[in-house]
This record gives C-alpha cells, structure tokens and sequence, in this order.
C-alpha cells in the first residue's frame, strides 16, 4: 500500500508541472516513482527516500538540461517583462543624459539615461537599447525615410 503514496505523490506533482511548465516538477515526479519501485522491491523507507532524491537529482542535472535545449530549438520562447522593451521605442518626457532623465515607453514613464552619455532633449524619439534594473538606457532613434524621428505608436508627453 505504501507504493500508492510514491505513485499518488508523482502524479500531484505531475498535474503540478502541467500549471509550471519549468520541467522541475516532473523530475521530481520521476524520483517518486523511483521511490515506488524501491518500495516495491521491498527496501526500507530510508532507501526509497535516497533512492527518490537521487533519481530527481540525476533527473534534473542530466535530463531537465537537454530536454530545455531541445524545447527552445523547436519553439520560438518569446521574451518577456523587461527583455521585451529592449528595442521599443519611446520619447523622452524630461531631458535624458548619461545619469538621469524620462522616457514614455510602452505608455509608462520611465527613469532613464543614455549609452553614450550624450543629453537628448524632449520629445526626442529614442530607443531602448537595454534595461538596467529600474531604468531604460536609451539611444536616439534613426530617422524613418520621410526624415520624421517620431517614435511609432508613441505620442510625446
């Protein structure tokens, strides 16, 4: 009977790893049903604990790895949070330099500074090249072919 709560405890964390989708869980799920078949081949308690916690720990430095680099060649993982304003342009609201300044990005404004150190008045369309913990680093933004610099999408405050 013991063996169920190896099993029962794999598919919880199963069902789990469907919510996560971080390939954590389910290596965790594979050392439960190693622990169901220490169990079943009668080793004490102890072993089937070591044995569960090995099977997840190989689990998850070998097979977790691969399957990753695998998942990511075959589906395109977009970015997200702040890897997804890297390259969105904005306008700059309050004069920007290489230390202080306001961007509008994305709707929101944004503490930010340039990448070369160079001061951007407002209403300069720029665009940002990275995002250092709360602050856009921005660099003013090519002219379109009409000559317009306005960023797309984008109004100036």
């Amino acid at each position: 009977m013991g063996w169920l709560w190896w099993v029962g405890g794999a598919l919880t964390l199963g069902i789990l790893e469907m919510l996560s989708l971080d390939l954590v869980l389910v290596m965790f799920a594979g050392g439960a049903l190693a622990g169901a078949l220490a169990y079943a081949l009668g080793a004490p308690l102890a072993v089937q604990i070591v044995v569960a916690a090995l099977t997840s720990t190989i689990l998850l430095v070998t097979l977790r790895p691969w399957l990753l680099r695998h998942l990511k060649g075959r589906v395109d993982l977009p970015e997200t949070n702040a890897a997804a304003l890297v390259g969105r342009p904005a306008v700059v609201v309050s004069t920007v330099d290489g230390t202080t300044g306001r961007v509008k990005l994305v709707g929101e404004v944004w503490t930010a500074r340039t990448a070369d150190g160079g001061a951007l008045p407002p209403g300069t369309a720029v665009t940002v090249t990275k995002i250092d913990g709360a602050t856009a680093v921005v660099s003013p933004a090519a002219a379109t072919a009409t000559g317009d610099t306005a960023a797309p999408g984008v109004a100036p405050a």
